[in-house]
């Protein structure tokens, strides 16, 4: 009754609610811009940033401190989950569509486990926190996704409320269970889990459900070149939630994080239309 009882709590309600607004607007940017673009915002940290706040706002600021470290370590199973839903829904093309996405769901997430339990050993330090991310960042956007050509959605076919509902309500629960269990799992494993691709993971399924599978490979190829902004943020509630709390230490780290998304995305954008 009382697990019962937290999950219906305000602030419960708050966090799904906050996670529910992103997974909308990001369904919405896929159809009404592109899914390029949706990929790269994908990769901000959304969901991570929730799952940090409330951690520091529940438990405490040096928890989600330490925590954020590993999150930005978890980036590298953030990509291999993109790897190899794109690689297995390839492979499968064969199938039926839900097969299809079902298969490749599975694989990700079982690669992301898998890659998740070796970064489990490496211990809370900024240097791995800043440079194994990066290195993988790089190595991902220069060989594992260029092949995938960025395709506009055409005609755009009206995505059902009850798509949307549950593409939102399971990355919500995701983001609450990783909150609600990070007391027991400690922050190693509170902060990995922090990087499951719980954004990204129901908005390729809905853009592959709705459109082709070409829109979804899409989003995945530019999820990494957002992630590094995810590396920028942690990083910085590393250095500022122990100083200076959670508020002042989120919006620090989102002033970061856009920064250098605006700076290194969306500026050379700008400059290759010049």
């Amino acid at each position: 009754m009382q697990a019962l009882s937290d999950f219906l709590s305000l602030m419960t309600l708050v966090k799904m609610g906050t996670v529910i607004l992103i997974t909308v607007v990001l369904s919405v940017l896929a159809e009404v811009t592109s899914p390029r673009l949706a990929g790269i915002l994908t990769g901000f940290p959304l969901g991570a940033a929730v799952s940090l706040f409330f951690m520091g706002f529940e438990i405490n600021p040096g928890f989600a401190a330490e925590s954020s470290l590993h999150t930005s370590t978890g980036v590298a199973a953030t990509i291999t989950f993109a790897f190899a839903y794109y690689r297995v829904s390839l492979l499968a093309a064969g199938l039926n569509r839900s097969l299809q996405i079902l298969l490749a769901c599975i694989a990700g997430t079982a690669i992301y486990l898998a890659t998740a339990s070796i970064l489990s050993i490496l211990p809370a330090d900024p240097a791995i926190a800043l440079l194994l991310p990066v290195l993988v960042i790089a190595l991902s956007t220069r060989f594992l996704f260029r092949g995938i050509e960025d395709v506009r959605i055409d005609k755009r076919v009206g995505m059902s409320v009850k798509l949307l509902l549950v593409r939102s309500l399971f990355a919500a629960s995701t983001v609450v269970l990783i909150i609600s269990t990070a007391k027991v799992v400690g922050p190693t494993w509170a902060g990995l889990f922090s990087a499951f691709p719980n954004i990204m993971l129901p908005l390729v399924v809905i853009i592959q459900f709705t459109y082709n599978p070409e829109h979804a490979y899409v989003i995945v190829k530019n999820v990494p070149k957002g992630l590094t902004s995810v590396v920028v943020y942690c990083l910085t509630v590393s250095l500022t939630y122990p100083v200076y709390g959670i508020y002042a230490g989120t919006a620090m780290a989102y002033g970061f994080a856009t920064l250098y998304l605006v700076v290194t995305q969306f500026g050379r954008d700008l400059i290759k239309k010049k």
